[in-house]
């Protein structure tokens, strides 16, 4: 952790733990990207970890937020300086003001008793590594955004800032008299012809897209986090054509661009948001469900070249007989019974594994219910076909 804040996180939560060997695992989790879709909301942290089955657990910290009276008092201890408001707006906080909110009786960091963890997965760990992943995950989370803390206390910082604005304005007219007005040049000037300047040259592209604010979800409004998702997609896109002058997805069919969409959140099933995106964008792309998340697999499966790994799932193509005829003894080798071609597909007789050879050539493990022709993809892709049948 590189922020003072960052570091106090993982230190509470160091201190509310049972199990320092949970704790090791899940910071190991973390470092090695296991954690993905975070979502903070007030009180709430909702993430996924890939654990060792196919699919993610589904991970949730919850943080008790601040009352109205805890929010007032830190509000007031921000307002009072001006160095703690261009604290903030640097994306830093102020050791000064966590001190000040802390003698007024308001924590901002989790005590023992705040912070309550669960997950999808079997281990009842206080907490299990996937919880603990999670934790380390928003530790790296507030080293980059401090508001990412004020939020899961209860307050966005949109929010945040626009109460900062009317307090301080209202401190500094306690402070000061008004300014007089500006005072005005004659037309005759302001017309009149001068040299001017050349025109600035255009802002640098920044090296990553802004994210959108996360808002927690009101009875019957829009959903917040399906906006997000729209909003953060529209957000990689833009930044994506202003510095390459390329839309990335523009040479994709509305079915590619769906699972394209769908594969950048969990998978399908797991929260009330994701199956109604995986529905509406089946049903918009005249797929089921099922459909989607199969092909989301394959997406996932393909990594950078996620649209090869769709068209691995849904096309077959005649390949040519060397990969094939060095595949099908390597595997004979390895103890593999004698695998069946058809085309590019290699099956395992009335078992449950495939290998589907790719025209990036790699080899993609499928796998099946025993006696039943349900393919889902397993592992990553793979040069060589012995490998690309063991799971990462």
């Amino acid at each position: 952790m590189s922020s003072w804040w960052g570091t106090a996180w993982v230190e509470a939560l160091e201190a509310l733990s049972l199990d320092p060997a949970r704790l090791a695992r899940g910071r190991s989790y973390q470092e090695a990207g296991h954690v993905a879709s975070v979502h903070v909301t007030p009180g709430r942290i909702i993430a996924y970890v890939q654990g060792s089955r196919p699919r993610p657990y589904r991970t949730e910290l919850r943080l008790q937020t601040l009352s109205e009276a805890d929010w007032g008092h830190f509000l007031d201890e921000a307002a009072a300086q001006p160095g703690h408001i261009a604290a903030l707006l640097d994306k830093d906080m102020p050791h000064s003001l966590v001190d000040a909110a802390a003698e007024a009786g308001v924590s901002l960091l989790p005590a023992r008793g705040d912070l309550v963890p669960s997950c999808s997965c079997p281990d009842s760990g206080y907490p299990c590594k996937h919880a603990a992943a999670v934790c380390y995950e928003t530790a790296a989370l507030l080293d980059k955004d401090p508001f990412v803390l004020l939020l899961m206390r209860g307050r966005a910082e949109s929010e945040l800032l626009e109460e900062l604005g009317h307090r301080n304005a209202a401190h500094a007219a306690r402070e000061t008299s008004p300014a007089p007005p500006a005072p005005g040049i004659p037309a005759r000037e302001a017309l009149a012809e001068r040299y001017l300047p050349p025109l600035p040259p255009p802002l640098r592209v920044p090296p990553h897209p802004g994210s959108p604010p996360a808002y927690p979800t009101a009875p019957g409004k829009v959903d917040a986090l399906s906006v997000e998702h729209l909003a953060t997609d529209a957000a990689a896109r833009a930044h994506t054509i202003l510095a390459s002058g390329n839309d990335p997805v523009a040479h994709l069919t509305p079915w590619q661009d769906a699972v394209r969409r769908a594969a950048a959140r969990p998978t399908a099933g797991l929260t009330a948001t994701t199956r109604t995106l995986y529905r509406d964008l089946a049903s918009a792309t005249g797929r089921t469900p099922t459909d989607l998340a199969r092909a989301v697999a394959a997406w996932r499966q393909g990594g950078d070249s996620g649209l090869m790994g769709l068209s691995v799932l849904e096309s077959e193509w005649d390949p040519p007989a060397g990969p094939f005829d060095r595949a099908r003894p390597a595997l004979a080798a390895a103890g593999y019974p004698r695998f069946q071609p058809s085309r590019n597909h290699l099956t395992l007789p009335g078992g449950s594994l495939q290998l589907r050879f790719g025209q990036d050539n790699r080899w993609y493990a499928y796998e099946s219910d025993p006696g039943r022709d349900d393919w889902w993809p397993r592992g990553a892709p793979k040069g060589d076909p012995v490998s690309a049948l063991y799971r990462d």
